[in-house]
């Protein structure tokens, strides 16, 4: 990394209208000093150009000689910029052109955000060409030679002293942005993890869930329609033995049962991206699948008759392949493996198929260029059957032709999806606890630990609690790939490391009703697998967390600049693996505002065809984060919500309306608010969001 010698001269002041607070409190007398990196010597520009679109901004691209390593910079007018940059970390590393998609939770906008909140942005590939990269550097060191050297051309642009930066990153980069802060001092003056795991996550979280698909299937409707408002809130109810067995598991496990309401898209997506980690779980024990199937103590040895009847052998021939470049024309979703590589197989066709649930299954390659290769059943549309792989395999699987010679098998599928029963980690990881005898001894034959596949991909980045600068953690209450209890864990570690002064520099805060990603990047298998562009109904069931990330950087901003504190953390409670919050703003607080609907004063109501009905919202933000600034209805689950109420921003408000239901049929109606910390009702960014929904069944 490089040395920042130059004098500090702090940052400007950033606006009020921002909710970064007063520009009070004095920076640091003196830069901190970073020692150069030998890695990483000579950077080099190979565009350096203004542009227009999407905004006026200095784009400049280059990377290090001799290294993998590619970045991008994003400079605003001198007359926008105020002392500090923003630093986004992607799930997966060879990118560094994300900027303009959905860029670590921004719904698409990260460049309006940081130039809104007076910074630039940076991004880089964080040292590798392809998603895996050269094993002699860590993603941090990359991004951390990244920003210092963003911060050289900062200040020959600008003048003034050091750049304040900022790192954030979701998933995948919640773990490469705490390593980022845990392992430098002077690089980030702050970091913003969100929708974060544990080390122990992979593969442990997507072999659970994929039990409970398989052992669920057809049960989902029924399960989501008792926690539904209304609902007799027992989700057991209806179920044999087995799949309240995994039912129970997967709830324990962590997985939030409300976005079962996802099943068909959770199925597809994560299907994929197992299928681009679970070389991890084969290679780091090759002997497992076959143990299940022969050896006492595995489920594969006394199998139930859903277990036997999911099992897949089937020989065929290709007919024909999609690449990634065509499946994204198509509007099919791809594998995570493929990146940004079109020329990557996304899907085949094939001559016949199993009518039985192929996700998860193997497609191995008995002929041709491509044989050997081995590819994932990822989902079904029609004809088309889409896989998922690890990247380094996409030279050869781009080889398949029609004509191959191709056999499905899913044995070692089923096998993997108790595999998390066979790992007992330490007592930290107390949602294993389910899997111990009374003494404390293990129910099941347990295997070596397999090391968490997040961990390695950051490289020694093993989440110690142990950082230098100020820290907001956001997770999502229904997030079905991070499960809410891990970013608990996290905040034990830090509590370890700083004790009573842990209020000093971090903070955890929880966002209801948000899962994994935000409602516009859903992809779902519909009715007869066709692939639908949105989920149904899904903006009814959950909001975009982006806002609530937008507010934690600019609170972050403000907590390392000028010392202002932000809000608390999430007071919350954590029940075999479930988070449990209160239900009232100021008994909750964080940042996200509460809403509570009635429909005719209760949460269900029973009317016919043209009779009106009268809604009341209540919406209450925790105090001192800001005021209510919008409330809006969607009564026939579309997600239009066309109707807005008029309100007065202010903490707390009360809203009312009636609609008549026309035609017989069960309907969620939703109240969608957002609080905003200066009570601006005109700017799209650091929206705090939620929802609440009522239950009308109309009869003729």
């Amino acid at each position: 990394m490089l040395i920042d010698r130059r004098t500090f001269m702090g940052s400007a002041a950033a606006g009020a209208l921002l909710g970064l607070g007063d520009a009070a409190g004095a920076a640091p007398s003196t830069p901190p000093v970073v020692e150069p990196d030998p890695l990483f010597k000579e950077p080099y520009i190979d565009v350096d150009e203004w542009r227009d679109k999407p905004e006026r901004h200095r784009y400049v691209h280059g990377g290090f000689k001799e290294t993998q390593l590619r970045f991008s910079m994003y400079f605003p007018p001198q007359e926008k910029y105020e002392g500090r940059f923003f630093h986004p970390v992607m799930h997966i590393a060879g990118n560094e052109n994300s900027a303009f998609g959905r860029l670590a939770g921004m719904d698409g906008d990260s460049l309006g955000f940081a130039f809104e909140s007076g910074g630039y942005l940076v991004e880089s590939n964080m040292g590798s060409l392809t998603m895996a990269g050269p094993e002699d550097i860590t993603n941090w060191r990359a991004s951390a030679a990244t920003a210092q050297y963003s911060r050289e051309l900062a200040q020959k642009m600008y003048g003034g002293g050091r750049p304040y930066g900022y790192v954030y990153g979701g998933s995948g980069g919640a773990f490469k942005s705490t390593a980022c802060a845990e392992h430098t001092h002077g690089v980030w003056d702050g970091a913003v993890p969100f929708i974060a795991g544990s080390p122990i996550a992979i593969p442990n979280v997507f072999t659970v869930q994929a039990h409970a698909l398989r052992a669920l299937e057809g049960k989902f409707e029924g399960i989501v329609d008792t926690l539904e408002p209304g609902g007799s809130g027992d989700m057991y109810a209806g179920l044999n033995d087995e799949q309240r067995e995994a039912l129970r598991e997967v709830t324990r496990m962590g997985f939030p049962p409300r976005a079962w309401f996802a099943h068909e898209r959770i199925s597809v997506s994560y299907t994929g991206v197992f299928a681009a980690i679970i070389y991890q779980l084969l290679n780091g024990d090759p002997a497992y699948a076959n143990d299940f199937w022969t050896k006492p103590g595995y489920l594969g040895t006394n199998p139930p008759p859903s277990l036997l009847a999911a099992r897949i052998q089937h020989k065929t021939t290709l007919t024909g392949m999609i690449t990634t470049g065509d499946a994204k024309a198509m509007g099919l979703p791809v594998s995570i493996s493929a990146g940004t590589r079109n020329e990557a197989p996304s899907a085949i066709r094939l001559a016949s198929l199993p009518q039985k649930r192929l996700e998860g299954a193997y497609i191995t390659i008995k002929s041709g260029a491509a044989a050997g290769q081995k590819a994932m059943v990822t989902g079904v549309a029609k004809d088309l059957v889409m896989i998922g792989f690890n990247d380094t395999q996409i030279p050869t699987l781009a080889q398949m032709r029609a004509g191959d010679e191709v056999e499905i098998d899913n044995l070692t599928y089923l096998a993997v999806q108790t595999f998390h029963r066979h790992q007992m980690p330490a007592p930290e990881f107390y949602v294993w606890e389910q899997f111990r005898n009374p003494d404390g001894s293990p129910k099941n034959v347990q295997r070596a630990l397999l090391p968490g596949y997040r961990t390695r991909e950051a490289l020694d980045a093993i989440q110690s609690g142990r950082f230098s600068c100020k820290m907001i953690v956001m997770e999502n209450l229904m997030d079905e790939a991070a499960y809410p209890w891990q970013a608990d864990w996290y905040r034990n570690r830090v509590r370890e490391h700083l004790g009573a002064k842990i209020d000093d520099s971090y903070r955890l805060w929880y966002v209801d009703h948000a899962m994994h990603v935000s409602p516009g990047s859903y992809l779902a298998v519909g009715e007869g697998g066709n692939i639908n562009p949105g989920y149904s109904s899904v903006d009814t069931h959950i909001i975009s967390y982006s806002g609530v990330l937008q507010q934690a950087l600019r609170d972050v901003v403000a907590w390392s600049e000028r010392g202002i504190a932000p809000p608390q953390s999430t007071n919350y409670k954590v029940e075999d693996g479930q988070v449990i919050v209160p239900p009232t703003a100021n008994e909750r607080k964080g940042i996200q505002p509460v809403v509570t609907l009635t429909i005719n004063g209760g949460a269900r109501a029973d009317i016919h065809a043209g009779q009106s009905v009268k809604f009341e919202a209540v919406a209450e933000a925790p105090t001192g984060t800001g005021s209510i600034v919008l409330a809006q209805w969607d009564f026939d689950g579309s997600g239009a919500f066309p109707e807005h109420s008029t309100i007065t921003p202010q903490s707390k408000i009360t809203v009312s309306t009636t609609h008549t239901f026309t035609k017989p049929g069960t309907y969620f109606p939703v109240v969608r608010v957002a609080s905003h910390r200066k009570g601006d009702m005109k700017t799209s960014y650091a929206l705090a969001r939620n929802l609440a929904r009522v239950r009308v069944v109309v009869t003729a």
